[in-house]
C-alpha cells in the first residue's frame, strides 16, 4: 500500500511543478481590441467576427483579440456586466494620443491603429511587418513571470479573457436577443517594469466562460500604444 501511494506521490509533483508557457516571436504579433457594448444594436455583428477569430490559424502565435466592453450605453437601458469605466477610458486614451480618431462602437483597433476597413466589408487585416522583440510569459499557480527583451521603461498589461460567454438581454437596443461573446477581457493587471517582471496574478474571475485564456502585451511608459504581445489558453481552461 505504501510503495503504490508514493508513485502516485511521484507522478503528481512534475505536474503540481509544471509551468504555462507564453512566447512571442521577435516579429510583432498583431493585437486586435474591439470595444463592444451589448447596450449598443450595432455591435453584434463585430462581436461575432471577434469570436470567428478562434478557428483562425495563428490564434495567439500571430494575432491576439481582446474585447473591451465599454459602459458608455449602459444608460440607455441595460447595464452590461462585461464593461468598465476603465476600458471607456482606454478608448478615449487612444483619441487623446493621436492613434484613432473617436470613440464609438463597434470600434476596432489593430496595432494600435483604428480599423476602419471592417465596415466597409474587409474581414482579415494587413499583417504588422515590424520586428519589435521576444516577450515571454511564464505562470506557475498565481506567479506570472514576465520578459520581454528589448530594454524598457514599459508598463505591462496581463488580462484574463473569457471564451464561450452567454447573456441574455432584457432590455436595451437589443433586447430579446441572446449574445455571445469571445476573448472579453474579465479583469486586467498593469505594472511598470524595465523588461522583466514578477507579479502575483488575482484569481481567474468566474464570469460563466467555458474557457479562460491570458493576454499579455507590453506598451512604452508614457504610451498606450502596443508593441508586443503573446499569450493563449490556460491549461485548466475550463476556470
Amino acid at each position: 500500500m505504501m510503495k503504490a501511494a508514493l508513485i502516485g506521490l511521484f507522478m503528481l509533483v512534475p505536474v503540481l511543478a509544471q509551468a504555462e508557457e507564453w512566447e512571442s516571436g521577435s516579429a510583432k504579433t498583431d493585437f486586435v481590441e474591439l470595444y463592444t457594448s451589448e447596450g449598443c444594436s450595432s455591435c453584434p455583428p463585430a462581436d461575432q467576427w471577434l469570436s470567428a477569430l478562434k478557428q483562425k490559424p495563428g490564434l495567439f502565435r500571430d494575432f491576439v483579440p481582446v474585447a473591451f466592453h465599454v459602459d458608455y450605453w449602459d444608460y440607455i437601458g441595460w447595464k452590461d456586466r462585461f464593461a468598465r469605466s476603465s476600458f471607456s477610458e482606454r478608448q478615449r486614451q487612444y483619441v487623446r494620443e493621436g492613434l484613432t480618431s473617436q470613440v464609438y462602437t463597434p470600434g476596432l483597433v489593430i496595432n494600435s491603429r483604428e480599423w476602419r476597413q471592417w465596415f466597409r466589408g474587409q474581414r482579415q487585416w494587413q499583417r504588422s511587418d515590424e520586428t519589435v522583440g521576444v516577450l515571454r510569459g511564464s505562470l506557475k499557480g498565481q506567479q506570472l513571470s514576465v520578459s520581454f527583451d528589448k530594454s524598457g521603461p514599459y508598463k505591462l498589461h496581463v488580462a484574463y479573457l473569457g471564451m464561450g460567454l452567454v447573456s441574455e438581454i432584457k432590455a436595451g437596443e437589443n433586447r430579446g436577443r441572446k449574445l455571445n461573446h469571445d476573448f472579453v477581457v474579465l479583469d486586467i493587471v498593469t505594472a511598470e517594469g524595465n523588461g522583466e517582471w514578477q507579479l502575483t496574478l488575482p484569481v481567474v474571475p468566474q464570469a460563466g466562460q467555458e474557457q479562460t485564456a491570458l493576454a499579455i502585451w507590453v506598451s512604452p511608459a508614457g504610451s498606450q500604444e502596443v508593441l508586443q504581445v503573446t499569450g493563449g489558453y490556460l491549461a485548466d481552461s475550463s476556470q
